[in-house]
This record gives C-alpha cells, structure tokens and sequence, in this order.
C-alpha cells in the first residue's frame, strides 16, 4: 500500500526559502523553457553540484530519493542533512507502527466510552447494566492520541515548509480536526464526562483517512465518480416515483375489506408505498410484498415484475457498472501520479548523486553518469527488500567501465515491477543409493496427491460419523471409534511429514508455504493427540470420568476433527483455480486495505450518527406484550407483534445503544435482506423521518462500496488469471504476483516524458539544480 507523502497539492513552489541548496543569484535550469533546454542525464564537464558540495549529504539526499521512489512518496520536503535524518526516522517501521497504533486506539475508544459495548449481550430483553469507565479514563488516552498527532502534524509542516504547508488542504484540515477535538475534549472534562453529544468522535474516522495517501486518493476518485452516476441514480428514482404512483392508483382502497390487504399492508400512503418499492429495489421482500393482490388476481404479477426486472436487474446493474468504470477511470489516473512520483525519484537521485561525482573526483577522468561505486554504497543504505536489492545490484555490476548513465539508472529499479520468484533450496545429496532412490519416490508431485487423498477420505469418515451421530446427545456418541480413526490418519500425516523433511531437507521442506501449513496441522494434531492419551490413558472404554480435565474427551475430539477439517485446506495449492481464488482474497487482505479502511470510515461515521440518533429509542419488552407508540396520543399501548415484524423476528439484538450493536444492525441493513424491518421498527418509535438514514446508508454501503469492492474483487482475478495462464500449478506457487493497485493498472499507465519530470525537478520547493 502506497505510504503517506507529505505533499498531495500542487508543486508550484516559492523559490525564495533559506533551506539548503537554495542560493538567490544561481542561474537555475528552472528559469529556462524545458522544451528549449532538457535537464541532461549528465554533462560532462559542466558543474553539476548543489551548492555545499558536501558528498556524503548527495549520498543521504540519493538514499531518501529512492526511498521514496520505491514507497510512491512525494520528494518535495528538506533535504538537509538534519531534515533527512528526522525524515527517515518518521518513516521508520517503528515511527509509523506507533502512529497506526495510536490511530487504532482512538478508533477503539468509542467501544469502552458511554454508551459502553462491553456486556454479555445487547439483546433488550436481557439487557444488563454496561460497564461505564470512570471519567478520565478514556479522556486522558484520548490526550495522548491528541498529543501524538500534534507531534505527527508538527514533524510533517517542517519538513515540507511553511509555504508548502498553507497549500496542503489536508494538513490545514489535520489541525483544524485537532484543534476541534481538543476544545471538544476540554468541554468534555469540564462537564465531569455527562455531554450526551461529542463532536470529536465524529471526527476520528479523519485520522485514518490522512495518514494513507492510498485513502485519500480513493476519497477523491469518489468523489469525482459521484457527478456521472447522478444520471442513473435520477433514472432510478425516477423509475421508482413513477411505479409508486401506478401502485397508488392499482391498489387503491376498494369497498371491499377483504380485497384490501394490498393497500393496508404496503400502499396505504405515499411513504409507505416508496418504502415498500424501494425494498423490492433491494429483493429483500419479494415475494411478500406481491401476495396480497397475486392471490386475487395473477394479473399484477406483471407490475411487480416489471419493476424489479427493469429497475433491480437492469437500473442496479447498469449502476454498478458506471461506478466501477468511472471510479477505475480516475483511480488510473491517480495511479498514473504514483508512477510520476516513483520516476521523479530515482531522477532526483540520479541528479544529486551526479554532483556527488563531480564533487569527489574533479581530477580523474569524468564519468558520464553515476560511478558503480557509488550507486552501491547507495543501495548498501537504501531500506528495501533483499531480494530487491540482490536483483538492482546484480545489473549494477553488469555496467562497463564501471559507469551508470541516465537511462540505465532509471532502468535498474525497473527491478521493483517485477514479480518475486522464489527459488527453493537444493536438494539433500545422499550417498546410499537406496536413500537416493526414496528421496527421488517422497520428492515426487504424486507423493502429495496421495497425500490429499488420504485427507479427503479422513473428511468423508469424519462427515459419516457426524451423519450417524448426529441425533444423539454428546453422552451416547461413540467417542472411542472416532477418535481411533483419528489416531491412524494422524500418524500418516506425522509420517507424510517426516518423509517429505527427508526428501526436501529442512529448509527446504519450509520453502514451500503449503508445507509449513501443513506441517503446523500436523503438529497441533499431533498434541492434541498426546493430551487426549496422557488425559484418559488407553483402552479408551476403561478411561475413569474422575480423571477428565478440563476438556471432556467428546470436546478434545471435537478440536482434533476442526484441525483435520481446517487441515483440508491443503489442497487449495495444488489446484491452480483454487490456488489463484486464494491468493486474490490474500492479495485483496494485503494489498486493498485503503478501499476497506473507506468502508471502516464510513461505518464509523454512520455508528456515530446512528447512537445520536436513536440511543434508547426501542423500551426493552415488559413482558410477552410489546410497548410501542399508540396511533392516538403520545401514551403506549400493549398489542400482540404482527407477523413480520422486530418485535416478531425477535430481533431484539439489533439496536443502536451502543457502538458494538451498532455495527452489526448496520451490516445487517448493507446485507439489505430485511432491512425494511429495522426501517419500519425505528420510524415507529421515533419518525418517519428516521427512514433516510437507513436509505442513506443502503445508498453508500450497499450500492456504492460493495459495487465498488466487487469491482476490484474482478480486476484483481482477472489481472492475476492473465498472468498466470501460461504457469503451471508448481509456478503458480513459485511467483508471488504482487497486485497492488499500481500493478493491477501498469499496463494502462504511460511512462512520464522527460519534460514532466524536469519540470517536477524544476519546482522542487528545497531542491535547486542548477546548470
């Protein structure tokens, strides 16, 4: 995932700052037309040092160059000596750890804070008093949370400059968002904790959002995306007033009670109707909403069919696809951005550790470029992966005369686009020809198929067992004859791994990352094997109830049979489609955390909104009557539940009186399957009016993000399916695609011209290159 850059805005910058490397009477490349005159790779004999000719400040300046060419990190910050080493520091493992831990803490507060999640359940009926933390407790963890992003936003406004930072949007709405918790914060306090509203947990989602450049670009495609589907949204509401209107008139009230339970149920009036379509948009109450005036006349099936076909299978589709097109139009160019970012600083780079050439060696013969000496000193600093750096260093040394010109600089980290093959250690060599012969038998492919097979037929005991037994209470099971199966494919599962340690050898055997999860299987197994016998000893007839321990042999073999049913899993990797379906939910686990922490944001803000909203708005049930609001008056009367309804479902569960309960009635409503109840339920106790943030919500989750997901879910597959149809099941294994989302675009995105990149250069606030 792309790392945070300290600038997103514009790169016109004040040439008129004191920082180092800026001097006012320097004749700049800057000044001329960058169509008349190019930055050059190299000019041999002509100056081409910062000012200071400090050679080990270019090596650093090189070091944090590449750096962030590699994070996709904006280069327009200080590069002095003391601003890198503070630079580097901040965007340490350890520095940006700590910030994301901080941000998951603050995020964390709204499960303990009044209204607090932590009780047994949050079912009304059983409800129990929450346990509320003193105050000061969370105010004085939420201040240490302010304390640490003021340093953050301290340390980025000087790094990138004064200047820099009143252009910087995000940065002036990183203090405002401090500066309002923190008043927040203090009213908080002086109010002893009893305030019902705080404006800051509302604000918290924006500290996630500003430390992943990833997020806020995601944020702003979004944003863009949301004027061309305005179009389809309009049609679709459009398609639903219209089919309201046509319902109205079609199941007017007749004189006949018995002919209208079409209109009492669903349109009765105008609100009502536009629910009871909208859910229909969704398929959530098909067919109920139709079987009023179905089982009178088989004729209005046509008008509900109708409506959902054009507008649930037709309008919906049409959306989802404009929103995924649209967004993956801006996303390209958002990412198009990235790969300048990454061009600009391997430049950047080589311009700087050109100057350190000329400064070092003024008396020897001029190297055109960049001496290989010197680029591997730099790669001896630059933080990367190893196999990155084995990869640039091994092209390094291919260079003649030892000398790296302009283009094969920039050519060497062509070495981060590529994907990473693993090479399995060698073979074990052994001397015995019998022990060559079983080693070339246990090496073999067919070895592990034999191995699967022997898991299938494990599973197929295990599920006939579970069949035969599955009426019986856990007294009359027959504990003894399943678990001796089990100790039989456990020690061919201990010998399979045995052998396979033997073939393969020791690291080599881990090399492989099917083995080392079948191996941790069969270890665990294997202990909780050993327990089971050291627990109830062997016969297992004879075993004496005294001695059980803490688990009954019944719930130890309960365990065994999850681990062997987990241990399934095996197979995954030797199935080439199966293989390429789990590495894109790894891919998407790893590599997308930017579109799922969106979705996390809005979650919270919707939670937030939601216990301010409707807190204690449903009264827990008094008894096996319900308490609701009357027709007449404002006092409550007591009925027996409709068919349909919360109080009927029993869903008592979900509410919104605390963050918790929160987040699962809103999961509930994006999953839309009946979500018109928590709808009609809310607007009861409170106002019709209530039904627009659950429409609001169905709008963003439902239609927008999990449209949007599903999107990137089939980019990603796809991506990985073209490259890897020509790959076998053991290369599938072997290559580590990597599917960020700057690979999952790279062949849509156009190489950044000269020109661009001398005239980033050009603007670089800190950085002055002269002729």
């Amino acid at each position: 995932m792309e790392t945070e850059p300290l600038l997103d805005g514009s790169i016109n910058r004040d040439r008129g700052s004191g920082d180092y490397g800026s001097r006012p009477d320097s004749t700049h490349l800057c000044e001329e037309s960058v169509t008349a005159k190019r930055l050059s790779y190299s000019v041999p004999g002509d100056p081409c040092c910062i000012e200071g000719g400090d050679a080990d400040l270019h090596i650093q300046q090189a070091v944090v160059f590449i750096e962030d060419a590699i994070q996709y990190r904006s280069i327009n910050h200080r590069v002095d000596s003391r601003s890198l080493r503070i630079y580097r520091w901040y965007y340490s493992r350890i520095c940006q750890w700590g910030l994301g831990a901080t941000i998951a803490v603050i995020l964390a507060l709204a499960f303990f804070e009044k209204p607090s999640s932590l009780s047994r359940t949050s079912d009304l009926r059983y409800k129990e008093p929450h346990w509320e933390p003193p105050c000061g407790l969370t105010e004085s963890i939420e201040m240490v949370c302010f304390i640490v992003f003021a340093l953050d936003l301290a340390v980025k406004s000087y790094l990138i400059g004064w200047d820099e930072f009143r252009k910087n949007k995000w940065l002036i709405g990183y203090t405002v968002v401090i500066a309002v918790s923190v008043m927040d914060w203090t009213l908080s306090v002086s109010m002893v904790c009893d305030e019902r509203l705080r404006i800051r947990r509302l604000l918290r989602p924006f500290f996630l959002l500003q430390n992943s450049s990833l997020m806020k670009k995601t944020l702003k495609c979004i944003k863009r995306t949301l004027p061309e589907i305005a179009s389809v949204i309009l049609l679709l509401a459009l398609h639903l007033c219209l089919f309201t209107m046509f319902g109205m008139l079609l199941f007017a009230r007749g004189e006949d009670p018995e002919k209208n339970g079409e209109w009492s149920t669903y349109f009765r009036n105008l609100p009502q109707s536009l629910t009871s379509l909208l859910v229909l948009l969704t398929t959530a109450n098909n067919p109920d909403v139709m079987i009023p005036a179905y089982s009178l006349n088989r004729g209005y099936a046509i008008f509900f069919i109708l409506f959902s076909g054009f507008g649930t299978y037709f309008l919906m589709n049409l959306l989802t696809a404009i929103i995924y097109n649209q967004f993956r139009g801006y996303l390209l160019m958002s990412v198009q951005a990235s790969i300048l970012r990454r061009r600009l600083g391997i430049r950047a780079s080589f311009e700087v550790l050109c100057c350190k050439g000329q400064d070092t060696a003024p008396t020897e013969q001029q190297c055109t470029g960049v001496q290989v000496e010197t680029v591997l000193q730099v790669l001896k600093r630059v933080q990367m992966k190893s196999y990155y750096r084995r990869g640039i260093v091994t092209k390094v040394q291919q260079f003649p005369e030892g000398c790296v010109d302009g283009e094969g600089f920039q050519k060497l980290f062509d070495e981060l686009d590529k994907d990473r093959i693993k090479e399995h250690p060698p073979l074990p060599e052994y001397s015995s020809p019998l022990l060559q012969k079983l080693q070339f038998i246990f090496s073999h492919y067919y070895v592990t198929v034999a191995g699967n097979i022997v898991a299938l037929a494990n599973m197929i005991c295990i599920c006939v067992i579970l069949v035969i037994e599955s009426n019986k209470s856990v007294s009359e099971r027959d504990d003894y004859f399943l678990e001796a199966i089990n100790c039989f494919f456990i020690a061919f599962y201990l010998l399979e791994m045995v052998l396979k340690i033997f073939a393969f050898g020791w690291w080599g055997y881990l090399s492989y990352r099917n083995n080392i999860f079948d191996g941790l299987m069969t270890v665990l197994l294997l202990v909780f094997q050993i327990s089971i016998f050291a627990t109830y000893r062997f016969p297992y007839p004879h075993w004496n109830p005294a001695t059980r321990g803490l688990l009954s042999l019944w719930e130890m073999v309960r365990l065994v049979n999850m681990l062997i049913v987990f241990r399934f899993l095996r197979i995954i990797p030797n199935i080439k489609l199966m293989a390429l379906v789990a590495s894109t939910l790894l891919d998407l686990v790893k590599n997308l955390r930017a579109f799922a922490g969106i979705l996390v944001v809005v979650y919270y803000v919707f939670a937030v909104l939601g216990i301010w909203l409707f807190e204690g708005a449903i009264p827990a049930p008094r008894n096996s009557s319900m308490v609701t609001n009357s027709s007449t008056g404002n006092g409550t009367a007591n009925y027996t539940a409709e068919c349909g309804t919360y109080e009927q479902l029993g869903y008592w569960p979900n509410n919104f009186d605390d963050f918790a309960s929160t987040l699962v009635l809103l999961y509930n409503v994006m999953v839309v399957n009946n979500w018109q109840v928590f709808m009609d339920v809310y607007s009861r106790y409170t106002t019709g009016w209530s039904k627009l943030y659950f429409v609001c919500w169905w709008l963003t989750s439902s239609v927008m993000w999990v449209n949007l997901f599903v999107a990137l879910i089939l980019e990603n597959f796809i991506y990985k399916w073209d490259r890897s149809t020509e790959c076998s099941v053991s290369d599938v294994e072997r290559t580590r695609f990597r599917t960020t989302v700057q690979h999952m675009f790279r062949e849509h995105i156009q190489e950044p011209t000269e020109e661009e990149l001398v005239s980033q250069l050009c603007q670089h606030p800190h950085l002055h290159l002269p002729r």
